[in-house]
């Protein structure tokens, strides 16, 4: 049974924005994050929040992108504005244990993923 679900991937024009959701189970609020992958390239990660939302970003995404829960709905967002075709991806959202979040915007500590949703960005 998948734990994490992806939703809210679309293409938009350069300049545009989306709002990516990710549904999840109520022990998952740890730590979690959004990654995402282009194609041809490795997966990097984009944000990562804790339970005490606290956040880490990517510089790519710095004042661009946002990333937000609530624990009422048990769902994470991305808020991706200012979008540019380089953001195009498939965009992933993993959850993991809450020692060592933030220390690194990496995958180490994240164990469950959901299956993604894709961002195309048009020039």
């Amino acid at each position: 049974q998948r734990q994490l679900v992806e939703s809210g991937g679309g293409s938009v024009q350069a300049g545009g924005s989306l709002t990516l959701s990710c549904a999840y189970s109520a022990n998952l609020e740890g730590c979690m994050g959004w990654f995402r992958q282009a194609s041809g390239k490795a997966r990097e990660g984009v944000a990562i929040i804790k339970s005490s939302d606290a956040t880490r970003y990517a510089d790519s995404v710095k004042g661009r992108f946002t990333i937000s829960k609530d624990i009422g709905k048990s769902t994470l967002y991305l808020l991706l504005t200012n979008l540019r075709p380089e953001d195009t991806a498939r965009y992933y959202c993993a959850a993991g244990r809450s020692g060592q979040c933030l220390t690194a915007l990496d995958d180490s500590i994240f164990g469950t993923w959901g299956q993604g949703t894709q961002v195309t960005v048009s020039s």
